[in-house]
C-alpha cells in the first residue's frame, strides 16, 4: 500500500540550515518556453515535486525530449512536438490534475497556430477561470471553441497572431505569462497593460529574452512585446521558492526554533520578511540568508491607529496569497490577534476548523475572512488526525503539527509532495520527528 500520510510527534525544536526548493511556480511557467522552439533549453534548480514533474512528464509525452543529466538539472528539446497528444486519454487524465498544463497553450499557438487548453486542475481553493488567457489570445488574433465533451478549449491561428494592445481584466501571473508566450512571436508589436509583475513572471521575460524575444518593461505592469520569427535555446537558473521561504519563517516561530534559511533569494521577496515581522517574528537578513532566532513569544503589531492588523493578499507586490495559510497558522500561538483576509480564492480557508479542533482560537467570519486570537502559548495545540486539503493548507497543517502536543496524521499527503520537495526528510534533517505511513 502506497505512503499517504504523515505521522508526526510534535514538540520537538528544530535547529540548523535549510536551503529552498527551486520555485514551483516559476517553473510551471518557464518549462513549457521549451514549446517556442526546436532548440534545447537547460533549466537549473529545477524542485523535484508532484506538479513539475507531471508537467514534465506531459511534455515528454508529447515527444518532447527530456534530458535529466544531474539533480536539478532538466533539458528540454521540442524539435518535433506531437500536438495530436492533446486529443489523448493520457493527456486529459494528467492535465486534469494540474493547472499547470494551461501554460502550453500559449507557446504552441505562437509556434503552430493552435493549441487546447483543458479545464484547470490541480488545488481545490475557489474558482479559477480562464477568461484572462483566452481574451488574451483573442486580442492577438486567435478563435476559439469549447468541446463540452472532453471539457477543453480549442484555440485556432491558422494566419498567425497578430501584436495588439491588450488590457488584461485582472493581473493574473498565469494569464500575463500565457499571453506572453504567445505574443513573442506574433507579427508586430503587443502591449500588455495590467499585467502581474511577479519575480517569477520577471523570470519568464528574461528568459524569453535571453532566447531572442524583445520584452520591456520587465517588473512593471506594462510589457511591450517586439514579435520575432525565431527563438532559440537558452539556460535558465530558477529562484528560490518565495512560499518555501515563507513557510519556514512560520515553522521556526511557532516552533521555538532557532534556523537559517540559506540562498534565500532576498532581493525577490518583496514584502514577505516584514509581512512576518508585523506578527512579531524576529528574523535578521544576513546577505541572502535570513537568520530566526528561537524566540519563547512574539507579538502580533497593529495599525498606528491601534485598530486590529489585518494581513491580506494582493497582486505583486502586495503579499501572496500562497502564504496566507502560514501566517493564519503561526498567528495561533502569537500574543495578540489578526484578521486573515483571503480575497483571491472562496475556499482557502477552509482548513480551519482542523487548527480549531486542534485548540486554536479562530472565528471564520465568512468564505475570506478569518479573525485569528492568538494562545501565546498558554495552550498547546494537541495532535489530532485530518486530512490536507491543498498544496499550502497542508503544510501550514504540518507546521501546526510540529507544534503540537502528542501526536498527528495528515492523510492525502499528495497535496503537500505536488508543492514541497521531501518535505519529511528535510525537516528530520534538523530535528522533527516525520514519518510516512
Amino acid at each position: 500500500m502506497p505512503e499517504n500520510a504523515f505521522e508526526i510527534t510534535g514538540g520537538h525544536r528544530l535547529s540548523g540550515i535549510i536551503t529552498p526548493q527551486g520555485a514551483k511556480n516559476e517553473a510551471l511557467q518557464v518549462l513549457c518556453t521549451c514549446l517556442l522552439t526546436a532548440e534545447p533549453v537547460i533549466f537549473h534548480n529545477v524542485p523535484d515535486i508532484i506538479d513539475v514533474n507531471l508537467l514534465i512528464e506531459l511534455l515528454e509525452a508529447m515527444q518532447v525530449t527530456v534530458t535529466r543529466p544531474q539533480p536539478g538539472t532538466v533539458i528540454l528539446q521540442a524539435d518535433n512536438p506531437d500536438l495530436d497528444f492533446f486529443n489523448s486519454p493520457e493527456f486529459r487524465k494528467k492535465s486534469g490534475k494540474l493547472r499547470g498544463a494551461v501554460m502550453m497553450a500559449g507557446p504552441l499557438l505562437a509556434r503552430y497556430g493552435r493549441a487546447q487548453i483543458p479545464q484547470p486542475g490541480g488545488d481545490k481553493i475557489g474558482r479559477r477561470r480562464l477568461d484572462t488567457h483566452i481574451l488574451g489570445f483573442e486580442k492577438l488574433g486567435a478563435s476559439f471553441d469549447f468541446d463540452a465533451e472532453k471539457n477543453r478549449f480549442r484555440l485556432h491561428a491558422p494566419g498567425g497572431l497578430k501584436g495588439a494592445f491588450i488590457y488584461l481584466d485582472e493581473p493574473s501571473v498565469t494569464g500575463t505569462a500565457n499571453v506572453l508566450m504567445a505574443a513573442v512571436m506574433a507579427e508586430g508589436i503587443t502591449t500588455i497593460y495590467n499585467a502581474a509583475c511577479e519575480p517569477y513572471l520577471q523570470q519568464l521575460c528574461l528568459l524569453l529574452n535571453n532566447m531572442g524575444a524583445r520584452i520591456s518593461g520587465i517588473g512593471s505592469n506594462l510589457l511591450t512585446i517586439e514579435g520575432v520569427a525565431v527563438l532559440h535555446g537558452a539556460e535558465h537558473r530558477m529562484l528560490a521558492d518565495m512560499i518555501e521561504v515563507g513557510s519556514f519563517i512560520g515553522l521556526a516561530a511557532m516552533t521555538q526554533s532557532e534556523l537559517t534559511i540559506r540562498n534565500a533569494g532576498v532581493k525577490h521577496l518583496g514584502n514577505i520578511p516584514d509581512t512576518f515581522r508585523k506578527l512579531g517574528i524576529q528574523l535578521q537578513i544576513r546577505g541572502d540568508d535570513i537568520y530566526i532566532p528561537a524566540q519563547e513569544q512574539y507579538r502580533i503589531g497593529s495599525f498606528l491607529d491601534g485598530s486590529i492588523l489585518t494581513v491580506y493578499d494582493h497582486p505583486w507586490p502586495g503579499f501572496t496569497p500562497d502564504l496566507l495559510s502560514i501566517v493564519l497558522v503561526t498567528a495561533t500561538q502569537a500574543q495578540g490577534t489578526v484578521m486573515v483576509h483571503q480575497k483571491m480564492f472562496e475556499s482557502r480557508l477552509f482548513f480551519v476548523d482542523k487548527l480549531i479542533d486542534m485548540g486554536a482560537q479562530i472565528v471564520l467570519c465568512d468564505p475570506h475572512r478569518a479573525v485569528v486570537i492568538g494562545l501565546d502559548r498558554r495552550i498547546p495545540l494537541r495532535g489530532i488526525n485530518m486530512v490536507s486539503p491543498d498544496i499550502r493548507a497542508g503544510v501550514a497543517l504540518l507546521i501546526a503539527a510540529l507544534s503540537a502536543k502528542g501526536t498527528s496524521v495528515i492523510q492525502n499527503i499528495e497535496q503537500i509532495d505536488r508543492g514541497y520537495e521531501r518535505i519529511d526528510e528535510r525537516l528530520n534533517a534538523l530535528g522533527a520527528q516525520i514519518r510516512r505511513i
